[in-house]
């Protein structure tokens, strides 16, 4: 009987080499910081942001697109010839896009035809190419078939965001917030507040606190609109709501495969409003603009804050920076943008006011 011998060695060169650029890549930056945010110590009771904006793409995706990177190329779907194709038109796409030109492969983001021109510009600035789509819904059908035309890989982060970061370690932000606790007053948060976008980043983290066996529980706060919610509350992974969300970055229309429910303690609904004025609110406070998802964490943080107080409870909370607001200033900066979409401010702003004040949550 004849056998048919495959020489992929040229292959596994070109492997070696990527995996070695991504690791090399990691490895000439610091992680990210872990900062206090400025609470009155008479409350005994400290929130901390772990500020992904500091990535060199800008913000939490960089960690994933680095790990969807690596699951793709250790599982031979991406090779030196793959055109790398991703259904997103945010912070996603600008990382991927990154990933793409440091290994020196095409990549295409799919996206709606209503993507705003700067992130549009962000992506392309990393060497990426954008493909329109006219509806919305589409752009997971488009992303697939555009890869099937041009022998390409559709990464999918919605699918493969939970699985392709190690959970029990390697550098998963989990084990980065809570290595860098470790020296605090309070080094085990009583919670971890974070939104759901694919909802890779509250598996890592839920199933992290599970494996160290800490008290940590993991609470994820959701947009207007998005189906995440409805899902958990109902444990269903079909459930939808067609809606698209406000806020950039979290909130889906439809459960996607990559969110864990099981691994969440609460979920809460945040109002778009509360987003905006808790983004406006804390960029004052600190000195600079966070994004809207950073908005919708410090919302449910300081609900969680307020409750602590209320009984008494001394503790500490981490949430996430999510990305820099200078993306948005023709968005959750702009007045006349949150006019346009309806948003009433001052009932929102009232309450973080009344919080940073005393500490009380009147919403």
């Amino acid at each position: 009987m004849s056998s048919v011998r495959v020489d992929h060695s040229a292959s596994r060169e070109w492997v070696d080499n990527a995996v070695r650029l991504i690791d090399a890549d990691t490895q000439r930056s610091a992680d990210t910081h872990l900062l206090r945010y400025p609470l009155p110590p008479e409350w005994n009771v400290e929130l901390y942001l772990k500020d992904e904006s500091t990535h060199i793409t800008g913000s939490l995706k960089h960690r994933l697109a680095r790990s969807l990177f690596l699951y793709s190329i250790c599982n031979g779907w991406v090779t030196e010839d793959t055109t790398v194709i991703e259904a997103s038109s945010g912070s996603t796409a600008v990382s991927e896009a990154y990933f793409a030109k440091l290994l020196g492969l095409d990549f295409v983001a799919v996206m709606p035809r209503s993507t705003s021109p700067a992130k549009i510009a962000l992506i392309e600035a990393h060497g990426g190419s954008c493909h329109f789509t006219d509806n919305p819904s589409e752009i997971y059908t488009e992303a697939v078939r555009l890869a099937g035309e041009c022998n390409g890989h559709y990464m999918d982060q919605f699918t493969h965001a939970e699985r392709a970061t190690d959970w029990r370690g390697n550098n998963n932000i989990a084990e980065s917030i809570f290595e860098q606790m470790r020296l605090e007053r309070h080094p085990v948060p009583d919670w971890v507040v974070v939104g759901a976008g694919t909802g890779g980043t509250s598996a890592t983290i839920g199933r992290y606190i599970r494996y160290r066996r800490h008290a940590t529980r993991l609470l994820v706060v959701d947009p207007e609109n998005s189906a995440f919610i409805g899902g958990y509350r109902t444990a269903s992974a079909d459930f939808e709501t067609g809606m698209s969300s406000r806020i950039e970055g979290i909130g889906r229309p439809r459960v996607e495969p990559s969110f864990v429910g099981q691994v969440v303690d609460r979920m809460v609904t945040v109002p778009d409003a509360g987003s905006v004025a808790a983004a406006r609110h804390a960029s004052r406070v600190l000195g600079r603009r966070v994004g809207g998802s950073t908005g919708t964490n410090l919302w449910g943080a300081f609900e969680l804050i307020a409750q602590m107080i209320a009984d008494g409870r001394s503790g500490s909370v981490v949430t996430l920076l999510c990305d820099g607001g200078e993306r948005y200033a023709g968005t959750y900066f702009d007045d006349d943008w949150v006019r346009g979409e309806g948003l009433d401010l001052a009932g929102p702003t009232t309450t973080l006011d009344t919080f940073a004040a005393t500490g009380r949550w009147d919403a």
